[in-house]
């Protein structure tokens, strides 16, 4: 096979990165609070309430497509508040990045909780008896210490986003120059029997996904000895 990379539209890799990179910002923000929520919770549904924030993980992604389709649609909750303020973000840019932080939150959130869950709680009860405040717990202590589980889950978050494809196109559709991202481009590429192409957005998505996923384990091997080397000390 030969590849004329002159005739290959690199849109759908910018349209990938973007959505990959804003879906990572948001879960990060959302996964935080989520597990910090969840690991300190002691109520019944605790089970419940991990399930629920877990449950994109193993649905199908065209079933969490579908959906959010009913939700962002021109007749669901959001769809009608949005249409209301004259907006909607079915088949725009904005719908893949939601699908693909919907997609992408489960890792995030089960990656920092157990992050949060390995840490010393001794070390919480005593600066809790010095009389530091939870904010300042939680950003002084406990984000330093989980800090290679945040980092793991941000980069495991960004790999899964890159690589969605059922729920975005569900939401987002395959609008070139907009919403067709790289496994969108693969898949209408080997339908239409353009298999040169496939296969280049495979390599490309291959190569980025080992890139990102070898320098998580770099950096997480770093961490993990930055943090053994101050607890030494």
């Amino acid at each position: 096979m030969s590849f004329d990379l002159m005739e290959i539209d690199f849109v759908p890799l910018i349209i990938s990165l973007r959505a990959a990179t804003m879906a990572t910002i948001v879960t990060f923000f959302l996964g935080i609070a989520a597990a910090c929520f969840v690991s300190g919770y002691r109520g019944k549904f605790k089970g419940l309430i991990d399930g629920v924030l877990t449950l994109p993980l193993v649905l199908p992604p065209t079933v969490l497509g579908f959906l959010l389709l009913v939700l962002f649609g021109k007749n669901g909750p959001l769809g009608k508040f949005l249409t209301a303020i004259g907006t909607t973000v079915i088949f725009s840019w904005q719908a893949t990045v939601i699908a693909a932080s919907v997609v992408a939150f489960p890792l995030m959130y089960r990656t920092v909780r157990s992050s949060f869950e390995q840490i010393d709680q001794n070390i919480i009860y005593a600066a809790r008896t010095l009389g530091v405040s939870e904010w300042k717990i939680f950003w002084k202590i406990t984000i330093p210490l989980s800090w290679p589980g945040v980092a793991a889950g941000m980069v495991l978050a960004f790999a899964r986003a890159l690589g969605d494809f059922g729920a975005t196109l569900m939401i987002g559709g395959n609008i070139p120059g907009k919403t067709l991202t790289i496994p969108a481009a693969i898949f209408f590429a080997a339908e239409s029997g353009d298999m040169n192409k496939a296969l280049l957005w495979v390599i490309l998505i291959f190569i980025i996904s080992l890139i990102v996923m070898t320098l998580m384990n770099y950096w997480t091997d770093y961490q993990r000895k930055l943090i053994i080397s101050a607890g030494r000390k």
